[in-house]
């Protein structure tokens, strides 16, 4: 086996483990968020359910290439998923705005979520690690795409450490309002990547926008 075939291997093995925890982390994210009334959790967790998609056309596509056959047939499906995670991404943000606003006018505040606290720190370091490893078999492989959802992944980590701070001021400090300012905060992070997904999907290059793609 050659050594682009095994780093394309690799790549395949880092994306599954990827999706793994993206369903963990939705699941938990939107069940620790549900119960608590938790604003940040819950669009937390909806983030990474968008981001599976991502994830899974990324994949597929890399398990084709794995198997030596051509990419030509995926690249379509590729635009619409871009298309889909884009607008998709976006009208979360709406939703966060709304909500936000709401919530803070009428003074609704979430519950301490021990599991969130949790979740958040895991989030925090495993998604810092897929990062480094989805950007390190990228330029391995010369995938735009992988190194494009290493990027991505940062940016659920930094997603990560914003709803940490959010539950455990809530759940120390008492502070009601707390919660719909860092649901708030995520709304930067998903309009960055919404935006980033509809502009990959015009076929816009370096979409990413953070030097990451370049080779």
């Amino acid at each position: 086996m050659s050594s682009q075939a095994v780093a394309v291997r690799k790549g395949v093995n880092i994306e599954l483990v990827s999706i793994v925890w993206m369903v963990i982390e939705a699941a938990v994210a939107i069940g620790s968020g549900v119960i608590a009334h938790s604003l940040s959790l819950v669009a937390f967790g909806a983030d990474s359910i968008i981001e599976l998609v991502a994830g899974a056309v990324l994949l597929w596509r890399l398990t084709i290439e794995a198997n030596g056959a051509s990419l030509e047939r995926v690249k379509r499906a590729e635009e619409i998923s871009s298309w889909v995670v884009g607008i998709a991404l976006l009208l979360l943000a709406v939703y966060i705005v709304v909500a936000s606003v709401d919530k803070l006018w009428t003074h609704q505040g979430a519950e301490s979520t021990y599991l969130g606290i949790g979740l958040a720190i895991a989030s925090g370091v495993i998604m810092s690690y897929l990062s480094r490893a989805k950007k390190r078999i990228g330029s391995e492989i010369g995938s735009k795409a992988l190194r494009a959802d290493g990027s991505c992944s940062i940016v659920c980590a930094y997603m990560a450490w914003t709803v940490l701070a959010g539950v455990i001021l809530t759940a120390f400090l008492g502070w009601w309002w707390i919660d719909s300012i860092a649901a708030l905060a995520l709304v930067y992070f998903v309009v960055k990547e919404g935006w980033e997904a509809v502009q990959e999907a015009r076929g816009k290059e370096d979409a990413c926008g953070c030097g990451c793609c370049h080779d």
